[in-house]
């Protein structure tokens, strides 16, 4: 068979998916023909830009809690356990590409309403708004011609890994700082239940199922898209370990929930001022470029949750308008009664997040509409889902007994 007696069959199966796309009746991810002409011309997104999208759909502000779950857990245990959670997350995102094939759903949301129907549509869009207000570290990116904003905001994230891999280092053949614990420090049961406080922080960390389908909806050949989630993971996992390894090394045991808190003070070596500012405003310009794209996620999924049957909100000013400032004033204000970020991932990485990432897509793979997966499949999805309540359920009473302790009255002498 020919390349060119492929072409026809490509086209009619892309013109399938964008009839399909634009009509979701309750999208989780936005149509990219829907009420604009200039995405007409579009063909199709390059492997490299659609790792670019899918990475920085992973990289969130989600990296600057890392080297604290290095402090949590230790050197060795922290690492494997972020190649563990890079290969149950490929594992869970290929359970969703396989059913999704099936029924040719064009979005996560239309994996789970025909599984679960709509009550499985709707829960799966309060969890990614929940996750989307509690954290604002998870976006998409829809089209190929933001390719290059991904690669910039993936480049300036790369920026902060790079400096502070080089001050670690220069501290570390200086003979300033010291090898970091490689193992937890364990001298009670309450440490031991304090080591599954890392687990949402690290789910959190490569959460991208919801945006998945938009990368491959984009595709012009949608055999790539494992190839690309593979990449996209590979690379994230990469620059997780960087990150982690070498900010713990800097800091050691005096690192903070928020990594990026700690380059506010001397670093003891020449320019440390200048050093300071170079990783802290290559930060904050990479959560410029991607905060309006994590906005528009939420607020899509929002809005549908209160106009399902509504015209697209695009269309109208005034509910545009109005969710909006709803959502922006919300964030605002919990943004000033949230302690710290690690309190903001324990609540949505116990919850919303690990649903999103694990517990829906094999709940999917175990309700099996379709009679196609394995043995194989139905065990690691019972696996996934076990270990994911059993952590998260741990987590949270970890973190509830610490806010019970934190809040007895010291004792009297």
């Amino acid at each position: 068979m020919t390349t060119g007696s492929l072409q026809p069959v490509r086209n009619k199966n892309r013109a399938r998916r964008d009839k399909q796309i634009a009509n979701e009746t309750t999208p989780l991810l936005p149509s990219k023909h829907e009420g604009s002409s200039e995405f007409h011309e579009f063909n199709g997104a390059s492997f490299s830009g659609a790792v670019f999208n899918l990475s920085t759909t992973i990289i969130g502000a989600g990296i600057m809690a890392l080297p604290a779950t290095m402090k949590v857990l230790g050197l060795v245990p922290g690492i494997v356990m972020i190649i563990f959670i890079a290969f149950l997350t490929e594992a869970s995102v290929e359970m969703l590409i396989r059913f999704s094939r099936v029924e040719k759903m064009t979005s996560y949301g239309g994996v789970m309403g025909d599984a679960f129907g709509r009550i499985g549509r709707m829960l799966l869009q309060i969890c990614v708004v929940i996750n989307n207000v509690g954290i604002m570290v998870v976006y998409m990116i829809i089209i190929d011609s933001l390719r290059y904003t991904s690669a910039l905001s993936v480049a300036l994230a790369a920026v902060f890994v790079v400096v502070t891999a080089a001050i670690a280092i220069v501290k570390l053949v200086s003979g300033s700082v010291q090898m970091p614990r490689l193992f937890p420090e364990i001298t009670d049961l309450s440490s031991v239940w304090n080591l599954f406080t890392a687990v949402p922080v690290l789910v959190t960390a490569f959460i991208c199922h919801y945006n998945v389908h938009s990368v491959d909806n984009e595709l012009d050949d949608s055999s790539l898209i494992q190839p690309i989630v593979r990449t996209s993971l590979a690379l994230c996992s990469t620059v997780y370990i960087a990150t982690s390894f070498f900010s713990y090394l800097l800091f050691g045991d005096s690192t903070l929930d928020d990594v990026l808190t700690n380059f506010d003070s001397d670093l003891g070596i020449p320019y440390s001022s200048l050093l300071n500012d170079i990783v802290r405003v290559s930060y904050v310009l990479h959560l410029m470029l991607v905060f309006p794209i994590i906005f528009f996620a939420l607020r899509l999924n929002f809005d549908g949750l209160l106009f399902p049957s509504a015209r697209p909100i695009s269309s109208d000013n005034r509910r545009f308008a109005f969710v909006t400032l709803l959502l922006l004033s919300f964030v605002f204000l919990a943004a000033n009664f949230i302690p710290s970020i690690w309190d903001a991932f324990q609540f949505t990485g116990s919850t919303a997040t690990v649903c999103i990432g694990f517990i829906f897509p094999a709940a999917i793979t175990l309700r099996d509409a379709h009679a196609i997966a394995s043995n194989r499949d139905k065990i690691l999805s019972s696996f996934m889902i076990v270990l994911a309540v059993v952590s998260s359920g741990v987590a949270i009473y970890s973190d509830v007994f610490a806010i019970f302790q934190r809040s007895k009255p010291a004792p009297k002498y």
